[in-house]
């Protein structure tokens, strides 16, 4: 494992495409009307404040159906898909960085990370398979004529309690995306400074 020389912190380096940022946006922007669509409906006093259930309900729906969209267009991108492999592999370097997070060891040598830390690829794919699931038991409560009670009752329990997990962890991630300017610039922009890239992605080869 060789860190990478360090970079000037004058030097901007590319971490993220034009496309990548749109994915991102907009798979962002369909989230957050899921959570909020799905808050006016649980929660009595935003749903006597909001209103009109008939097209909240409907709302949800459709941004529910749409999430995956940005995602499957986003494999037109060759740069995405080539993060896509970075996220789904898991080396040495990636248990250093969680033994680092789990005794809350903030020293750079000590969490090692290429363009995605352990925790970032432990994010996505959490969040990817919650959205699969969360869109299969949303389809099965919303064509009720489709499948047996048993079905949609049991669809109804999963949607509703891991759409309160899901909620959970979107925050700790908004938490987590406040707390580093750096990154949301890189999500802004495209770009990141050398020296962010040296301290927090030591093994990252833009």
């Amino acid at each position: 494992m060789t860190l990478r020389a360090e970079a000037p912190a004058a030097v901007r380096l590319r971490r993220f495409t034009r496309a990548e940022r749109w994915i991102h946006r907009t798979t962002a922007a369909l989230m957050g009307v899921c959570v909020v669509t799905a808050a006016c409906l649980y929660l009595p006093q935003l749903a006597e404040l909001v209103g009109r259930r008939e097209l909240v309900v409907r709302i949800h729906e459709w941004a529910g159906i749409a999430l995956p969209v940005p995602v499957l267009a986003g494999l037109a991108s060759r740069a995405f898909r080539a993060d896509l492999g970075r996220l789904n592999r898991f080396g040495p370097h990636d248990k250093r960085w969680l033994r680092a997070a789990l005794r809350r060891d903030k020293r750079p040598a000590s969490r090692p990370a290429g363009k995605f830390n352990a925790g970032q690829k432990l994010y996505a794919a959490w969040i990817a398979g919650a959205t699969l699931v969360m869109l299969g038991t949303g389809v099965l409560m919303w064509f009720t004529h489709l499948t047996p009670l048993m079905w949609r009752t049991s669809a109804t329990f999963v949607h509703d309690w891991l759409a309160l997990t899901v909620g959970i962890v979107l925050a700790g991630h908004i938490g987590m995306a406040l707390a580093d300017p750096e990154a949301r610039h890189g999500l802004r922009t495209g770009t990141v400074s050398g020296e962010w890239a040296q301290r927090e992605h030591p093994l990252w080869r833009p």
